[in-house]
């Protein structure tokens, strides 16, 4: 495991933050809206994720059990993270890595998870 500190932004820049990551254990995910979006994920804990700026320019988009905030911004709409639990019941946000600076996703060998069949 290598976590590394990270900053990250939706493409406007009204969207900041900061985060704390193992981009050796990314994942795409085959549900409805990460396949569409094509976003390349990693997870962090909530206390190794730090919104910088912007909290007043998300809007948030539930689906399928709601129990994921999808969190984008209201000026460029894209999105950077989204926000849940994890299965110990922890906070926990998902990073979408295309956002992240200095980090090229597709050199990255991400492990596929299966959204659809949840």
């Amino acid at each position: 495991m290598s976590i590394k500190h990270y900053s990250g932004s939706c493409q406007c820049g009204a969207v900041a933050f900061e985060a704390d990551l193992d981009l050796d254990q990314t994942i795409t995910c085959n549900c409805s809206r990460c396949q569409r979006l094509g976003s390349v994920l990693s997870a962090a804990s909530g206390d190794h994720f730090k919104l910088l700026r912007g909290a007043d320019n998300l809007t948030e988009y539930l689906f399928n059990k709601h129990a994921i905030h999808h969190l984008f911004c209201k000026t460029c709409g894209i999105q950077g993270f989204a926000r849940g639990k994890g299965r110990d019941g922890s906070e926990m946000v998902m990073v979408n890595v295309n956002t992240l600076e200095g980090v090229d996703p597709r050199a990255l060998h991400p492990h596929r998870y299966d959204g659809r069949s949840v």
